[in-house]
């Protein structure tokens, strides 16, 4: 059997054959679904998004579900639906897409408040509830949203209780020029992911990300932890800091960081790596969400709260 180091080296080496140019948000996302969260992704349309969703799927090798957001969307087409059988006499349950390892929920904040809501208790417990009963959604499971700048005509910003379940959200960006001359000459992109053969399976991958829930964290590395997440609840451009639960969800993010930088440990570089990305959409800026600028405010922290030293 794989160490989780190994598991995740693989991964990440398959999802960068189709994903050029982006190492840094290949291994954010390999982080946060090791660390068994969910992503939300924000960016311009174009920019490898959808992608991303298609390879970490493919590299998996479990089930992949997707989902095309419009303001018409109903729950159920997320959840699933009951449906009467004349010929039984019974009601049969259709799932929706959500039931898969890997799902894509595209253009999220296109979809109504209620149907968004839809989404709270899959990303959170793991089920969907249809007509009084439950059903358990496969392990693993991973949630990846997409979502256009806020503003855009059509879109419904996401509320503080929906943002919240996404351990991280992040930008994509546009890719470098060597990545970009890649892609236009059809190295990596849908090409590759044609191709693509599965790194992992699903079991491996649910067993890699039990395994990151028990990984060795030093006392002085969690106190670290904990004075960052103190030092959001007493800055005075913050309306709200954060929360127990979004503390609870930097941990495993670090130590989900440790492993796919190749460690079996956490170091202080690893609550620094997933610290803005992790709390960004989780802090209020005054009395709103504003993630760009709580970005700068949090990288401010990590350079005023002083680090632990090694052990000589």
């Amino acid at each position: 059997m794989r160490t989780p180091v190994e598991v995740a080296a693989t991964l990440r080496h398959s999802v960068g054959q189709v994903v050029r140019g982006k190492p840094a948000e290949i291994d954010l996302a390999l982080t946060t679904l090791l660390a068994g969260g969910h992503l939300l992704v924000e960016d311009l349309p174009g920019t490898g998004k959808t992608l991303l969703a298609k390879s970490l799927a493919a590299a998996l090798g479990g089930t992949f579900g997707r989902v095309q957001c419009t303001p018409d969307l109903l729950p159920t087409d997320i959840t699933g639906t009951s449906i009467f059988r004349p010929d039984g006499g019974e009601w049969e349950f259709r799932a929706g897409p959500v039931f898969a390892n890997v799902v894509l929920v595209d253009e999220v904040n296109r979809a109504s408040p209620r149907t968004q809501a839809a989404l709270l208790e899959p990303m959170e417990e793991r089920q969907v509830t249809v007509d009084g009963r439950t059903w358990r959604l496969p392990d693993p499971f991973f949630l990846v949203a997409t979502q256009n700048p806020h503003g855009q005509v059509g879109t419904f910003p996401l509320p503080e209780s929906q943002l919240d379940r996404f351990a991280v959200v992040m930008n994509m960006g546009l890719p470098g020029r060597d990545a970009e001359r890649e892609i236009v000459t059809g190295v990596g992109g849908t090409a590759a992911l044609e191709q693509a053969a599965p790194a992992s399976s699903p079991d491996e991958v649910a067993a890699t990300v039990a395994a990151v829930g028990a990984l060795h964290c030093d006392p002085a590395v969690v106190e670290y932890l904990l004075d960052l997440v103190d030092a959001t609840r007493v800055h005075p451009h913050l309306g709200q800091g954060a929360s127990p639960r979004a503390a609870g969800a930097l941990m495993q993010l670090s130590r989900a960081r440790a492993v796919v930088a190749g460690r079996n440990y956490v170091t202080p570089d690893d609550v620094q790596a997933t610290f803005v990305p992790a709390l960004a959409h989780r802090v209020t800026v005054g009395d709103r969400v504003d993630t760009a600028v709580a970005r700068g405010l949090l990288a401010g922290m990590l350079a005023t709260v002083p680090v632990p030293r090694p052990p000589v």
